[in-house]
């Protein structure tokens, strides 16, 4: 740019910090289509700031292909002046899914590990939902707005369980389903941090994760505003 105009970096390093330009930089997004957007938001974020009374408020997903990584050598521990470091190099040892349904009042999570994540592995975690959430509260379920949650069977099954209410979120907005967050730490403070010989290791470790959170559990606060609630920011910074 200097080159093209004539001026020196620097003027162009100050000009860029005045008006805080950073051409390295590079943010992707995704604009919501849904013609509801509006309407799900408010139902969503009510669910999150105002539960009905007698009720549980979940945020439903699931984390499928979670693999079970075998890495070549064992990580380097932190040491002073350098990071943990870990070989890229690995063997796979399979995959599972982990369903988790995180309680939005109380931070508490119920979790499934099944092998995959059609319809009836959904459904499977909705009957372990219903059987551990007390029998006298109306469940209300946030989740994404996959095929497998309008499935034939799901269906069947919620009209035999009354007490299960579906909130689905918008289009291209799995931002405001607060469960995401749950899994990047997953990501975060387990997956990339641990080797795991075989899948049924994996299935151990991710329970006892789950048991850990819930011997303490913390509920997700939002204090980051949106420009524009419709778009979806594609970068690692946390929403909640």
């Amino acid at each position: 740019m200097a080159q093209r105009t004539g001026l020196s970096k620097s003027t162009i390093g100050r000009i860029w910090k005045a008006f805080e330009l950073k051409p390295h930089r590079a943010e992707g997004f995704k604009l919501s289509n849904d013609p509801l957007f509006v309407e799900k938001v408010y139902d969503i974020v009510g669910l999150y700031l105002d539960p009905p009374e007698a009720a549980v408020a979940l945020s439903v997903d699931e984390k499928f292909q979670v693999q079970a990584l075998d890495r070549s050598q064992p990580a380097f521990p932190m040491m002073p002046g350098m990071p943990e470091k870990r070989t890229h190099d690995y063997v796979r040892h399979g995959t599972t899914s982990l369903f988790a349904a995180l309680n939005v009042a109380e931070g508490t999570v119920i979790s499934g590990t099944l092998r995959r994540h059609r319809a009836v592995e959904f459904r499977r975690f909705l009957a372990k939902v219903d059987t551990e959430v007390p029998a006298d509260l109306a469940v209300h379920v946030n989740c994404e707005n996959y095929g497998t949650r309008k499935h034939p069977s799901v269906t069947r099954w919620l009209a035999d369980h009354p007490r299960f209410t579906m909130h689905f979120t918008p289009t291209y907005s799995s931002w405001i389903n607060q469960v995401e967050r749950l899994f990047a730490y997953v990501a975060d403070d387990l997956l990339r941090r641990s080797d795991h010989r075989s899948v049924q290791a994996l299935e151990a470790h991710l329970r006892a994760w789950i048991q850990a959170r819930n011997d303490n559990p913390k509920p997700f606060i939002w204090t980051k505003r949106r420009p524009d609630p419709r778009i979806t920011r594609t970068t690692n910074q946390a929403n909640y």
